[in-house]
C-alpha cells in the first residue's frame, strides 16, 4: 500500500474502488491506522445502502463522485453473517410506535382469553341464525299442522288463516250480499240454513273464459245431447248493471259461428264450486215475452262426475242415482235372457218408434255397485262393495211457453229432477206425503214422465208475467223479476230425502224418495235423492226438441238476467258439504284420470275417449 498524503481519501488493499465487484473487506485503513470491520447493517431497508446501480440510493462506481466532504469519512463493507446479532427486522425505536404492550406477543397462544371470546361469539351467532331458519320453521309446522290441515283446500285463507280483505278477491259469500238475507229457515224440516256462496254480479264486466273466474266458466262448445241450435261461446255471458247476462242472438255469417245460427252462452260451476245438500236459488229475469215460443233458460245441478256438454262424461252416469247390484245397472235394464216384459213394447204415449219402444236405451250404470272389485272405480268401497255412483240432474226450472195449453199457452217452467234406473211406464208415486203440490192453483203434475234416456218426476208452474223482460203488447206488467229455487236433502230413510221446489217466490210442490221407490215389474230397487256433489249450470238455448222455436215470437238479441245465485246449507254441514271432492263421494282423482273426457268435448261416447267401461257382475255372472 502507498502512503497517504494529508487530503486524500482512504483506499481499499487488492481491490480497485472503480471495479464493480463487491468488495469483500479485510480491515478499513486509514493512512496511519487501522480500524476493526463494522458491524453488519440491521436487516431494514430503510437504513441500507448499496453500491449496485439498482439501488434506491446507489452508491457511484466512481469515487470521484462521492463529493468533496467525504475526507475523513469510511467506507461500510458486507461482513459475514452472524445469526446472533440479527433482531429479526425489529429496530431499537420500535417500541415507540408499536401498539401492543411490551411482551405481549410472548405470550399469544392458540388459547388465549381474546381467541375464546372471538369462539364462542361466533358459535352463539351460529346457533342463533339456525334456530331462526331452521328450528322457527319447524316448531311452528309442528305446532299449527292441525290448523293448516283444516283449511288447505280453502282458497280464500292463507296458511295462518288469515282471509284478506282485498276488492279484488273473490269470496265464497259475497260482500254485497245483505246482512239480513245470510240466513233462513228451512222449507220441509224448519232447521236454520246459513249462507255459504253468493254471487250477487255486481261487478261490471266479468269474464268467464276458462280460467277467467274461481267460480264459474263459460263453455265453448255444442251441446249436442239435446240436438241444440246454438253454440254456446264465451263471449255470450257477462256482467252489466248488477245483473249477470246470457245473451242470444242470430249470427247472420253462419261460418263465424260454427255453422250455427244461434250464439248463446252456458255458465258452468263444473268442478269449482259443488254443494252437497243445502237450499240453493237466483232472481232471475226471462228473456221474451210470457207468449215467446223457442228460447230455453235454464237453471239446474247435475253431479260432478258428469260435464255437462261434454257426452263422454255422462255416458253411463247420467241420471243415475242407484246404489243397487241388480237389473237396473245393465244396458237396457235388460240381460241375457232379455229381461222383464216390461221393458219392452211401451205402449202410446210412453213408447216411442225412435227407441223402438223399449224402456230403456241408456248404457247401464257405469260405475255401479256390481262393478267388480279392482275395476276402473271412483270408490268409495262400502262393505266390501263399490258405492253405486252417478251424475245426477235437479233443475229448479227450464222455462218455456206451456205448449199443452193451446193459442193462449202464456209462460210456465218446468221444475223437475231426473232418474234412473226407470219403472214401468216411468211411473212414480203421486200421493200425499210422497208427492205434494203447493200450490195447484198454478202447480199441475207434468204429464211427461219420461223416455229411452231419462224418468223425470216434475210439475209445471206458471209464471207471473212481471218475470219477463218484455211485455205481451196486452198490457201487462213486465220487466221484473222472479225467485227460484229448490230444497234438497239426502236421506237413508226414503221419507226424509226430498226436493222442495220454489216458483216465483212461492213454494210449489215436494217430493221424497218414496216418490221413485222399488218397482216389482221392472226389477229394480230404490232410486235416491242425491248424496253427490253437485255443480251448478245457468244457461240459455234453443232446441225444437224442447218446444217449436217461433222466431216471429221472439226478439234478437234476447237476454236472460241472473240478480245473484245463493247457497245455503244447515247449520254445522261442514266443509265436505261445500267440496267437489267430498271424502265419501270423491270425483278428483276419477276426473284426473280420465281427463280427455272431461276436456274434450267432441267425444260423445266413454269409449271414444279411449275408455271402457268396468266389469258389472250381473254381466258377467261373478267377479
Amino acid at each position: 500500500m502507498s502512503a497517504q498524503q494529508p487530503g486524500q481519501r482512504p483506499t481499499l488493499e487488492g481491490n480497485d474502488v472503480g471495479s464493480s465487484s463487491v468488495v469483500r473487506p479485510q480491515s478499513l485503513q486509514y493512512r496511519s491506522s487501522t480500524v476493526s470491520p463494522l458491524v453488519p447493517p440491521k436487516d431494514n431497508r430503510f437504513s441500507r445502502m448499496s453500491t449496485y446501480s439498482d439501488s434506491k440510493y446507489p452508491l457511484s462506481s466512481s469515487a470521484a463522485s462521492w463529493g468533496p466532504n467525504t475526507a475523513g469519512a469510511f467506507l461500510l463493507a458486507h461482513g459475514p453473517y452472524d445469526p446472533a446479532l440479527d433482531n429479526h427486522g425489529r429496530d431499537d425505536d420500535d417500541r415507540f410506535h408499536d401498539p401492543d404492550p411490551p411482551g405481549y406477543r410472548d405470550k399469544l397462544s392458540a388459547a388465549n382469553a381474546r381467541g375464546m371470546c372471538n369462539v364462542i361469539v361466533i358459535i352463539i351467532i351460529l346457533l342463533g341464525m339456525f334456530a331462526l331458519f331452521i328450528g322457527y320453521p319447524v316448531t311452528q309446522f309442528v305446532i299449527n299442522d292441525s290448523v293448516r290441515t283444516l283449511i288447505s283446500n280453502n282458497q280464500q285463507v292463507n296458511a295462518t288463516g288469515q282471509a284478506p280483505i282485498l276488492a279484488t278477491l273473490p269470496k265464497m259469500i259475497d260482500p254485497d250480499t245483505p246482512d239480513d238475507v245470510r240466513t233462513r229457515t228451512g222449507l220441509f224440516s224448519g232447521d236454520e240454513y246459513e249462507l255459504v256462496f253468493s254471487d250477487e254480479f255486481n261487478q261490471d264486466y266479468r269474464t268467464f273464459a276458462p280460467g277467467d273466474d274461481p267460480f264459474w266458466e263459460a263453455v265453448d262448445i255444442w251441446y249436442g245431447a239435446t240436438r241444440d241450435l246454438e253454440w254456446y261461446d264465451p263471449d255470450a255471458v257477462t256482467t252489466q248493471d248488477g245483473y249477470l247476462r246470457i245473451k242470444l242472438e242470430i249470427v247472420p255469417d253462419v261460418t263465424s259461428n260454427h255453422e250455427m245460427r244461434y250464439k248463446s252462452g252456458m255458465l258452468q260451476s263444473w268442478n269449482k264450486l259443488c254443494f252437497t245438500e243445502g237450499y240453493i236459488e237466483a232472481k232471475i229475469q226471462l228473456p221474451g215475452k210470457p207468449t215467446s215460443s223457442g228460447y230455453w233458460p235454464g237453471f239446474w245441478i247435475m253431479g260432478n262426475l258428469g260435464r255437462p256438454g261434454y257426452g263422454a262424461t255422462t255416458d253411463g252416469t247420467w241420471p243415475y242415482s242407484y246404489d243397487t247390484c241388480d237389473i237396473g245397472t245393465l244396458p237396457n235394464q235388460t240381460n241375457a235372457q232379455n229381461g222383464p216384459p216390461a221393458t219392452k213394447n211401451l205402449p202410446d204415449p210412453y213408447g216411442r218408434d225412435s227407441t223402438n219402444r223399449d224402456l230403456s236405451w241408456l248404457p247401464g250404470q257405469k260405475l255401479s255397485a256390481c262393478t267388480c272389485p279392482g275395476e276402473d272405480h271412483p270408490g268409495p268401497m262400502v262393505n266390501g262393495k263399490f258405492r253405486g255412483r252417478g251424475a245426477p240432474e235437479i233443475d229448479v226450472f227450464e222455462a218455456q211457453r206451456c205448449k199443452r195449453r193451446g193459442d193462449n199457452a202464456r209462460g210456465c217452467v218446468s221444475q223437475s229432477a231426473q232418474f234412473a234406473p226407470f219403472t214401468s211406464l216411468y211411473n212414480h208415486v203421486y200421493d200425499e206425503p210422497a208427492f205434494t203440490i203447493h200450490t195447484p192453483e198454478r202447480t199441475e203434475a207434468n204429464y211427461f214422465r219420461g223416455s229411452a234416456t231419462q224418468q223425470s218426476v216434475s210439475c209445471i208452474v206458471n209464471v207471473s208475467d212481471t218475470t219477463y223482460h218484455e211485455s205481451d203488447g196486452m198490457g201487462s206488467a213486465f220487466g221484473d223479476f222472479g225467485v227460484f229455487g229448490f230444497e234438497w236433502q239426502a236421506n237413508e230413510d226414503p221419507t226424509q230425502a226430498y226436493v222442495a221446489w220454489v216458483a216465483d217466490g212461492a213454494r210449489s210442490h215436494t217430493i221424497t224418495a218414496a216418490t221413485v221407490g222399488p218397482d216389482a215389474e221392472t226389477a229394480i230397487g230404490q232410486r235416491l235423492i242425491p248424496s253427490e256433489p253437485m255443480s251448478i249450470i245457468l244457461n240459455l238455448g234453443v232446441s225444437d226438441g224442447f218446444q217449436s222455436v217461433l222466431e216471429e215470437t221472439m226478439t234478437f238479441p234476447a237476454e236472460f238476467l241472473i240478480d245473484y245465485v245463493r247457497v245455503y246449507q244447515k247449520k254445522g254441514a261442514g266443509d265436505a258439504a261445500m267440496s267437489c271432492d267430498p271424502p265419501d263421494y270423491p270425483t278428483s282423482q276419477y276426473i284426473n284420470d280420465h281427463i280427455r273426457a272431461y276436456t274434450n268435448a267432441n267425444d260423445s261416447f266413454w269409449k271414444t275417449s279411449g275408455f271402457d267401461f268396468p266389469r258389472n257382475e250381473q254381466l258377467v255372472g261373478t267377479c
